[in-house]
């Protein structure tokens, strides 16, 4: 049985990965890191990456003694991506006098939850996250190894204005959170750089709805589609869209970094654009940490690298500050700099890292690679 299957066992949501071995209870010395991820709903394929990055981080950091010595216990919760089920996580962590979390990964999830955190001190540190929201109120316990949707904007911009200035682009969105604000910030970008959308809208993510909007895009010679919705649904979308004949140039976001999209989108996923974050498994920093999880058969896809850097940056600043003290970890964060396996990193004063931010991918043959120049 995995470490990640027994987290979710009744009596064993702490595991102590002290050189791979469990126990259902942190001793008094132990370090305990609240973890919030999706295992449940849409988003489950980013959590597990993201959890999966964690344990693995935990694991490596016990071997060489801990969080400043003390063993590294995780009290990993689900929040399913939802911003209520979040804020009770947020309030678990607090009565359990959990001070220090990596989580969460939806944006929504995060900004509820880091209010709770916030007001009780607590350090958060996401690796999937990126609302600019999130870290844009300056709130000085919470930080984001992962990019920010502005930046995901710009660049999508910049994109559709570099390789399809002249053709018909329509703008999508899910009437979610996520994909609204991706939509916006792409759209605000686009404009300001002189091109107007052919069409922006809103649609509610089903088969016939998808069918429906396939139809309404190919009616109005759409040749660009623009979408930020998660893995599953985009995915779907691209599928139905080529079994109706209808197949632009989709550009997706960093919500569908993982297998799943392709297994979903078939064939069809070829071609497809997508921004996200600079992967970190091909840089010589994480070349150690990405020739383990080899070694166990798992390829670290995705946010893998970037919940690894997540609970990394925590120990690290514990180790710098002698301590586990949330404020401290906290002051050291903001002021130092880290070597992760995202590289030599620090966090500006509203916690958002300063690794380099977002590049543009292709999938081909079920995996994403640097789309490269135009």
């Amino acid at each position: 049985m995995s470490i990640g299957r027994l987290a979710t066992l009744p009596g064993l949501s702490r595991l102590c990965l002290c050189l791979g071995l469990c126990a259902p209870l942190p001793a008094a010395a132990d370090v305990v890191i609240g973890v919030a991820v999706p295992r449940s709903g849409a988003y489950v394929a980013v959590g597990e990456q993201v959890l999966r990055g964690i344990e693995a981080a935990a694991r490596d950091a016990n071997a060489r003694g801990g969080l400043d010595g003390e063993t590294v216990v995780l009290d990993v919760q689900d929040d399913a991506c939802d911003s209520n089920t979040a804020t009770s996580v947020a309030n678990h962590f607090v009565r359990s006098e959990v001070r220090l979390v990596v989580g969460h990964v939806c944006s929504n999830a995060s900004i509820a939850a880091s209010d709770v955190y916030a007001q009780n001190g607590v350090v958060m540190i996401t690796a999937a996250s990126v609302a600019a929201k999130l870290t844009d109120r300056g709130l000085p316990t919470i930080f984001r190894v992962c990019g920010r949707d502005d930046d995901q904007g710009r660049l999508s911009a910049a994109v559709l204005a570099e390789r399809f200035r002249d053709r018909k682009i329509a703008l999508l969105q899910d009437l979610t959170p996520a994909t609204r604000a991706l939509a916006a910030a792409t759209k605000d970008n686009l404009n300001r750089i002189g091109i107007n959308e052919t069409l922006f809208s809103a649609f509610s993510p089903s088969d016939a709805d998808d069918a429906a909007l396939a139809d309404r895009l190919k009616a109005a010679g759409i040749e660009v589609a623009y979408y930020g919705g998660d893995a599953a649904e985009m995915g779907r979308l691209v599928r139905i869209s080529a079994e109706r004949g209808f197949r632009p140039q989709w550009f997706g976001t960093s919500a569908i970094a993982t297998p799943d999209f392709s297994k979903v989108a078939g064939g069809a996923s070829n071609g497809v654009l997508m921004t996200f974050y600079l992967d970190p498994s091909r840089q010589p920093a994480a070349a150690a940490v990405v020739k383990s999880f080899k070694a166990e058969g798992t390829d670290p896809t995705g946010s893998t690298i970037y919940g690894y850097a997540a609970l990394q940056a925590l120990v690290a600043a514990g180790d710098f500050s002698h301590g586990k003290d949330p404020r401290r970890i906290a002051a050291t964060l903001h002021a130092e700099r880290f070597d992760l396996v995202l590289g030599t990193v620090g966090f500006d004063a509203k916690g958002d890292v300063t690794a380099q931010g977002y590049v543009l991918y292709v999938w081909k043959d079920g995996t994403f690679t640097p789309a490269g120049s135009k």
